[in-house]
């Protein structure tokens, strides 16, 4: 066998010495692992929330649409369970959860130890590594979205598309998000909150708070769960009471919102320190509410682009957006909703830093109105990770 230059050989022998990475010595005792002119791309999907089957729809997108001619691309796929594997098979086995059976999975995961960079494969011989360049979380909700795996990534060093660790978790976080955007003056609608733990020592004690504060129907909301997972209306004492035990089963802290009656309008924003921010697009909700199934599941639901509203409402939806989006710190890309009312109030709803990415997903149609097609919306993302960490595309 014929050794390249512009290839890297990794020993596999054992984890000892698998972090060696040598050239000009006998292929037989190494393996290929990296094209060095290309950068190597992690795309990570599925995850352990109750949104993993639309994480792994947006992943089929996002590895679809990443240009091959500039990157190599590592699948992870994470199971319902937590298990990290290396997929290697057919692109389309993704979306619908076949992947997880192909027997030529194997163990893997990222390192928190800097000195790695990259994955470690478990394999029949002890263990390699796969050095990367860049991490493409395509992970919605729990996990995926709130902080933790841009933990991992910071530890070990690696660009990353999306938002930063802070950011990240609050934007998770429906309360906390409420009480910085009261902070910063952004309007939205009024709010109360509380921990399920104290509010089952004395339920009637918090819904009389509820009750003195908002006027019902009111929303009841897990504080950290995304996709609208756990969400209810409730437009009595009792609904109130079956939302807050609905709310409960996804976090112990939960949020009451005022109703509002307005037309429901999403903008895209993406970029770093100067973002950019989409023409806003309008939802028609098939359900009550734009709920996790109206969102994936139900093709009634429709999508008008631009929103229905006034080009003065529309300037100030997206300026609105941008504002949230730097008060908040977020970075690469964030899907940022309103109501938007008949006497002209734009409200903001809440932020989300890793949107869907599936055919009927706000986010893409919204950045490809505005002028970038999907293949260079994912390749601006990946170069915004780098441009963060300072790093060279």
């Amino acid at each position: 066998m014929e050794l390249h230059e512009n290839v890297i050989y990794v020993n596999i022998i054992d984890c000892r010495s698998i972090f060696a990475v040598v050239t000009g010595k006998d292929p037989k005792s190494f393996r290929r692992v990296v094209n060095v002119q290309k950068k190597r791309i992690a795309v990570i999907f599925g995850g352990k929330s109750s949104e993993h089957e639309v994480s792994s729809v947006s992943a089929s997108y996002v590895i679809s649409k990443i240009p091959e001619d500039k990157y190599d691309i590592i699948m992870i796929g994470i199971t319902k369970d937590g298990k990290w594997l290396m997929y290697n098979g057919d692109i389309k086995d993704i979306a619908d959860g076949s992947w997880e059976n192909n027997l030529q999975n194997k163990t893997a995961f990222i390192s928190p130890d800097p000195s790695i960079g990259g994955i470690t494969i478990i394999t029949d011989n002890g263990c390699e590594i796969i050095k990367l360049d860049c991490a493409f979380p395509v992970l919605h909700g729990k996990n995926g979205e709130d902080g933790t795996i841009q933990g991992l990534f910071e530890l070990a060093e690696i660009p990353y598309v999306g938002c930063g660790v802070l950011a990240s978790a609050d934007c998770m976080d429906k309360i906390v998000t409420n009480i910085i955007f009261d902070y910063a003056g952004i309007e939205q609608a009024g709010f109360t909150w509380f921990y399920s733990s104290d509010y089952f020592k004395n339920p009637d004690k918090y819904i009389s708070e509820v009750e003195k504060n908002l006027e019902y129907p009111v929303f009841v909301k897990p504080a950290n769960a995304g996709s609208s997972v756990g969400v209810s209306k409730a437009a009595s004492r009792e609904e109130l009471k079956a939302a807050v035990i609905k709310a409960a089963k996804e976090d112990g802290r939960i949020l009451i919102e005022e109703n509002i009656i307005g037309k429901e309008v999403e903008c895209a924003v993406l970029g770093n320190d100067e973002p950019f921010a989409s023409v806003p697009g309008q939802i028609a909700p098939a359900a009550e509410f734009y709920d996790y199934d109206a969102k994936y599941n139900n093709p009634d639901s429709k999508l008008f682009i631009p929103a229905q509203i006034s080009e003065e409402l529309m300037e100030k939806v997206k300026k609105t957006a941008i504002k949230a989006y730097r008060t908040l710190g977020c970075t690469g890309l964030s899907r940022v909703d309103f109501f938007v009312t008949d006497d002209g109030r734009v409200l903001l709803n809440e932020i989300n830093t890793l949107p869907g990415f599936t055919s009927i997903s706000m986010y893409p149609k919204l950045m490809e109105a505005s002028g970038t097609d999907g293949s260079s919306l994912i390749e601006r993302l990946i170069e915004l990770a780098f441009e963060r960490t300072g790093k060279n595309v």
